[in-house]
């Protein structure tokens, strides 16, 4: 469906893939972008409430990072490098140590397994598999880690797995703490599954989890059942794994989406945001008594991508400005206000979220026809916003974390325009 008059797009319809996506909800040629907004090549602006689906945080082209990744190319900086021992290496690693690692009492090793959050996932099944000997995983309803085979294993998407041809393997699901059918005393059925002798349900390697679903539908998992979570996997010997990748690098407002229940996970993946400029850098992070890989035992040609590297230093750095902080808790302060403003426009509007992010369902007042006319209305005013959750019923509001507060109220004002007109 055509939104807007574009410019020419013969290209990408003649010769690019029919799996395309975004583009075809957003219909335009961009060329360049600068914070928290894009302008396309026929000089539209735009408002970016999406982020590049979740590896924007600080905004596109932030001068900082942006300094970094200039000053290496023009020194000639060496760009590919696998897992050899580099400049860049070092400087991102010490940075992550004493920026992220330390002050969180995380005693993490750390895998670059490159280049994008699915190789952190799979990575992550492959360990705690070695690790504890067992082949099983529980993973919850509403979950998204990956499109590659082992990370749509624990995908709940029934869609996203038959386009895999995955089948149900070796995972358990379990509901969510909450989800479009309500709440669910999801610890209590996995305490009850793995004590009986009889459930048919042996013990996994690994439980996997986000501390937000945000594909799912903006559904945040409290503190206290993340607890509760820590708690029976530890009793059962079963490691946990969070699964980070979007939730993590500020986005749910401290650098890890796990951080306010002050539990200490086995294994955490990271990726998207965490080059801070766009580029592919993922992780998989563990405890060290985890760290059983025999050299060579997993690989990936660009996990040692030093252009990454360089930028994700340059990101770590903005946790030690204050005016980055402030700037983020401005941010989340400015989304739970317009949190309050939508339920006060439509009682019927459910809105969920965390820090930076927020998710308005629709599903009790209009469903998915509304949420889509409402990404559409706010598109044609300059506006881009995703849709997510089982039926694309939600809107899920990514703002970059350092978007301008007068940006930040023009788009939360479009929103709310578009909310009020469908």
């Amino acid at each position: 469906m055509t939104l807007l008059a574009t410019t020419d797009t013969s290209v990408f319809e003649k010769i690019e893939s029919e799996v395309r996506m975004y583009c075809r909800t957003f219909p335009v040629v961009f060329e360049r972008a600068k914070g928290a907004l894009l302008h396309t090549d026929d000089g539209r602006p735009f408002i970016d409430f999406f982020c590049g689906a979740g590896s924007l945080n600080y905004g596109h082209n932030h001068d900082a990072v942006k300094r970094r990744i200039i000053d290496y190319l023009a020194d000639d900086g060496l760009m590919h490098g696998l897992d050899m021992h580099t400049v860049a290496k070092r400087d991102f690693l010490t940075r992550l140590t004493e920026v992220v690692l330390q002050p969180r009492g995380l005693d993490f090793k750390v895998q670059f397994t490159g280049p994008t959050g699915t190789d952190a996932v799979e990575a992550a099944l492959k360990l705690a598999r070695r690790a504890t000997g067992r082949t099983g995983l529980t993973a919850f309803t509403g979950a998204y880690h990956g499109m590659s085979r082992g990370s749509l294993e624990v995908t709940g998407s029934r869609r996203a797995r038959r386009a895999g041809t995955v089948a149900g393997g070796d995972v358990t699901f379990v509901p969510f703490e909450d989800g479009p059918l309500g709440p669910f005393d999801s610890i209590g059925l996995i305490e009850r599954l793995w004590a009986d002798p009889s459930s048919g349900t042996e013990p996994p390697a690994a439980v996997v989890v986000e501390s937000v679903q945000m594909e799912g539908g903006v559904y945040p998992a409290s503190r206290e059942w993340l607890r509760r979570l820590r708690e029976v996997t530890e009793r059962h010997g079963v490691l946990l794994i969070l699964d980070e990748i979007q939730t993590g690098c500020g986005r749910t407002g401290a650098f890890f989406g796990f951080e306010e229940s002050g539990i200490v996970p086995d294994i955490v993946t990271v990726s998207k945001s965490l080059s801070g400029y766009g580029l592919p850098l993922s992780l998989t992070l563990f405890r060290r008594e985890l760290d059983l890989w025999q050299p060579g035992e997993h690989t990936g040609t660009f996990r040692g991508n030093q252009l990454a590297f360089v930028a994700a230093t340059a990101a770590c750095e903005l946790w030690q400005q204050d005016d980055f902080l402030s700037g983020l808790q401005q941010g989340a302060e400015r989304l739970a206000r317009f949190r309050a403003d939508a339920a006060a426009l439509d009682p019927g509007l459910v809105v969920r979220g965390r820090g930076m992010v927020l998710g308005v369902d629709t599903a009790g007042a209009g469903g998915a026809e509304r949420a889509e006319r409402v990404q559409r209305h706010a598109f044609e005013r300059g506006l881009i916003v995703e849709r997510c959750g089982r039926y694309d019923e939600v809107l899920k509001v990514m703002p970059p974390l350092t978007i301008e507060p007068g940006l930040l109220d023009d788009g939360l004002g479009i929103l709310l325009d578009a909310l009020q007109a469908n």
